[in-house]
């Protein structure tokens, strides 16, 4: 092993940003694939160092012992939207991927106007999932890598594929880092083989998403 010590940072992708903009130092981030492409831009990070770590989906979660409901098509995940009378979902204040995508999927549906009264505003996925856990909202919607970390729900399964916006999530090496090698290292771990069925348990699967 290195020796080096780690110190990580959890956060919404937009909170990250805010802070990676206000002048936070990182030496290594993982963000969104279109997040990390902006600071590449921004030639804020080393190009060479971006690697993809994995997708998660968006998905429903229940409390435990509930019934499972129904989402394996569009208009059963429609139905239940109609159906649920609260509804957990991050705040897009927050400026998470799901936060800003589920208003785009309602708006999709036509559902803006009906579901405004059902909707319960989090502070991120871990409180979707909590808010749920403790009764507070009949379901919640939000990443099912979210679901898993914050634990104590039961997870329905990702949206129908015509509603399920995959993100990728990718690590890289920020410029200003004085720690050039160990970051890369770390970064190449985190992709690596070995990581691998740590980042299965965490709801992540191989491969590039679909971002709005």
């Amino acid at each position: 092993m290195s020796g080096v010590a780690v110190k990580f940072d959890f956060a919404p992708v937009g909170a990250i940003e805010k802070k990676l903009s206000d002048g936070v130092f990182a030496d290594v981030v993982i963000l969104s694939q279109a997040a990390i492409a902006n600071l590449v831009k921004q030639h804020k990070l080393v190009a060479e160092s971006v690697r993809v770590l994995g997708r998660t989906s968006i998905g429903v979660c229940i409390r435990q012992g509930m019934p499972q409901p129904d989402i394996a098509t569009p208009e059963a995940f429609r139905s239940l939207l109609l159906l649920s009378p609260t509804i957990a979902l991050s705040d897009v204040a927050v400026g998470g991927t799901a936060a800003r995508y589920l208003p785009q999927l309602f708006e999709r549906l036509g559902l803006t106007a009906v579901l405004e009264r059902k909707l319960i505003r989090c502070a991120g996925g871990g409180d979707v999932t909590q808010r749920v856990v403790r009764g507070e909202a009949a379901i919640g919607i939000t990443f099912v890598s979210e679901m898993i970390s914050a634990g104590g729900a039961d997870i329905v399964g990702p949206l129908p594929e015509a509603y399920r916006n995959d993100t990728t999530y990718c690590v890289g090496v920020m410029t200003q880092t004085a720690q050039r090698t160990q970051a890369a290292a770390l970064a190449t771990l985190l992709q690596g083989p070995a990581s691998e069925d740590v980042w299965a348990r965490a709801g992540f699967v191989r491969g590039a998403g679909v971002e709005p």
